[in-house]
């Protein structure tokens, strides 16, 4: 049976409240200032692959729309990740908090030391975006309904309990609590418009639980690389790579 509009949102919101990965135990690390400095660059190098494959899901999205006023409502998803003459881009901010971190920017820039289960898993989510409805890769994108949270909890951990963070090196998180809202608002309004059969609602929120799963798998791996039992998979980062040049004294 279809569900009323607002029944549908809350069943949407407790997928996030049951399922995003500000519940995962990494962020409760992060965040509380456990991590060792290379674990903080493990999570760094990693999640770049995350946020420099965003705007490559957004364009892939964009070339199956059809509705010009959809596309252009969709566009600035891209704009915000890549940049603009007027805005440097989440990208470029994203690199500015390895550069903090102790990370050469072009080694994040390049991939290479991105975990095999990361790669995979956010492949996974370009290539569900590619090739499912466009309800379903809207109704994907609805983590940013749980975003706001953690990024305003993760502004307050790394500035009280690590050196290299202020400002400029947390740029990216302090965008994105001004970015994402407009982002939220439209794609949910769309996702409750179009979900108007049962079988639309139970597979849009089919797809925020991949989504979900994508994010949280992403920290699963993290954590066994470098945490615990911190083995590390053959060609991931190992601490002492990719690190920037020290500046002569």
């Amino acid at each position: 049976m279809i569900q009323t509009r607002n029944a549908f949102e809350a069943r949407l919101r407790q997928i996030g409240a049951e399922r995003y990965h500000d519940l995962h135990p990494f962020h409760d690390l992060l965040h509380g200032g456990g991590c060792t400095p290379d674990q903080v660059r493990a999570w760094v190098i990693n999640r770049y692959y995350y946020q420099h494959s965003i705007p490559m899901k957004d364009a892939a999205f964009m070339s199956r729309v059809e509705d010009p006023a959809l596309r252009r409502a969709w566009r600035s998803r891209i704009e915000d990740h890549d940049g603009t003459d007027d805005n440097e881009g989440g990208i470029k901010r994203w690199l500015r908090l390895a550069v903090a971190v102790g990370l050469n920017s072009d080694y994040v820039a390049s991939c290479r030391g991105v975990l095999p289960a990361t790669r995979f898993a956010v492949d996974a989510y370009v290539r569900f975006v590619r090739e499912k409805s466009l309800l379903e890769a809207v109704a994907a994108s609805l983590t940013e309904l749980f975003a706001p949270k953690i990024h305003a909890n993760r502004i307050e951990g790394l500035l009280k309990n690590y050196d290299f963070a202020d400002d400029s090196a947390l740029s990216y998180f302090r965008n994105r609590l001004k970015e994402a809202p407009k982002d939220v608002a439209f794609g949910l309004a769309w996702v409750l418009d179009h979900a108007d059969t049962a079988e639309k609602q139970d597979a849009a929120a089919a797809a925020l639980t991949f989504k979900t799963d994508v994010l949280w798998s992403q920290l699963d791996a993290l954590s066994a690389a470098y945490v615990t039992p911190a083995r590390v998979p053959p060609g991931a980062w190992l601490p002492g790579e990719g690190l920037a040049a020290r500046k002569a004294s």
